[in-house]
């Protein structure tokens, strides 16, 4: 099974260079990315992606921390393409699971991405609440885990367990913090992993030996220690 690389991007640039690369199956923004990104009008902003990203799946996220405006987002968001999911965190502020906006939402057939899942017990309550006619993902930040000293894999290996006989249901590692995370989801059967413009290309460079890594490395320090001139 093939592990789809979306890139984790809000950039403008970054979603129209990538949306040509074959490498790339899709695209993931967030809030935080799409202030690092500059947007004023977070549905102007959107629109203006969308004109070049008409295809491949992107998601947005809504930005509401009650379940009553957060659903009046989702319901706006949905309709702005057709390749749209909308993002919906597993819980909100307040720690309050936003089951009832998941299972509603996914009952209608819109098409989500449930973010900021880090335990197997909030897959495991998600996947309740999908519709399994819908396509939807479960988004697990595996990084922001290890970061914190939690091993993600286990996680992942009983999640993949729990949707693998639903074809409308993928998991998603997210917060990728290097390369070879990659690797890591891909022998897990990770459906997607979603990684950072710059991560993109190490993978897509992927087949360096040790040796030529080896030169490349002390090639570096030498270059760096002559153009600081230094003595000893």
């Amino acid at each position: 099974m093939k592990t789809k690389i979306f890139c984790d991007s809000a950039d403008y640039e970054t979603i129209k260079f990538f949306n040509n690369k074959s490498i790339v199956d899709g695209f993931t923004t967030n809030p935080s990315l799409m202030r690092i990104s500059g947007a004023k009008n977070y549905k102007d902003y959107s629109f203006k992606i969308l004109k070049i990203c008409k295809k491949k799946p992107i998601s947005f996220e809504v930005f509401a921390d009650d379940q009553k405006q957060m659903l009046k987002q989702a319901y706006k968001i949905s309709t702005w393409a057709k390749n749209v999911y909308v993002k919906i965190p597993v819980v909100n502020s307040k720690g309050k699971f936003m089951g009832p906006v998941i299972k509603e939402l996914s009952t209608k057939g819109i098409k989500l991405n449930i973010t900021a899942i880090y335990s197997f017990e909030q897959v495991e309550r998600v996947f309740k609440c999908l519709d399994k006619k819908t396509k939807s993902i479960i988004s697990i930040f595996a990084g922001r885990m290890a970061d914190g000293g939690i091993d993600p894999l286990p996680i992942f290996k009983k999640s993949i367990a729990l949707v693998k006989k639903n074809k409308n249901i993928e998991i998603l590692w997210a917060s990728t913090r290097e390369a070879y995370n990659f690797i890591q989801a891909k022998q897990l059967g990770c459906n997607i992993i979603t990684v950072p413009a710059k991560i993109i290309n190490q993978v897509y460079n992927f087949g360096a030996n040790t040796k030529e890594l080896t030169l490349g490395t002390v090639k570096g320090f030498l270059n760096d220690s002559k153009k600081s001139k230094f003595k000893i």
